[in-house]
């Protein structure tokens, strides 16, 4: 059994991104989808649907980005807080990343957010994992 399905996703997308694909597969959670929802919206993928599999089983579909040259829009994903080590950030901490070029996907008390959208409505929380 898989112990960081965040982790794996984010794997999956990284590398099909390497490898120049159209879509990747990625097991389904409320979490994973609300990641590749601001993964979306930030402009870093295309798109994503959920796919029920039937049997309770769902799986979300992601449509990676590239540009016109053909290289992937991500330069690089990465997993911040771990399982056996958590981090966590407060409202001033999580205010620029990449120097605006980047975005932090911060866990907070009022959902799953970007660091700007955290940091506009003054709250911190557990980093999960950076894009750039």
């Amino acid at each position: 059994m898989m112990t960081d399905i965040i982790a794996d996703s984010l794997t999956r997308i990284r590398n099909a991104a390497q490898r120049r694909l159209d879509t990747t597969t990625l097991m389904h959670s409320n979490m994973i989808e609300a990641i590749v929802k601001i993964f979306v919206d930030k402009g870093y993928l295309e798109s994503y649907q959920v796919n029920d599999e039937g049997n309770n089983k769902k799986t979300i579909t992601v449509v990676l980005k590239y540009d016109d040259n053909g290289k992937s829009v991500i330069n690089e994903v990465k997993k911040i807080s771990k399982p056996g080590r958590r981090i966590y950030q407060g409202k001033e901490d999580i205010k620029r990343f990449k120097n605006g070029y980047g975005t932090l996907v911060v866990s907070t008390s009022q959902g799953v957010l970007p660091n700007d959208e955290a940091f506009k409505r003054g709250i911190g929380g557990e980093v999960i994992c950076s894009i750039w």
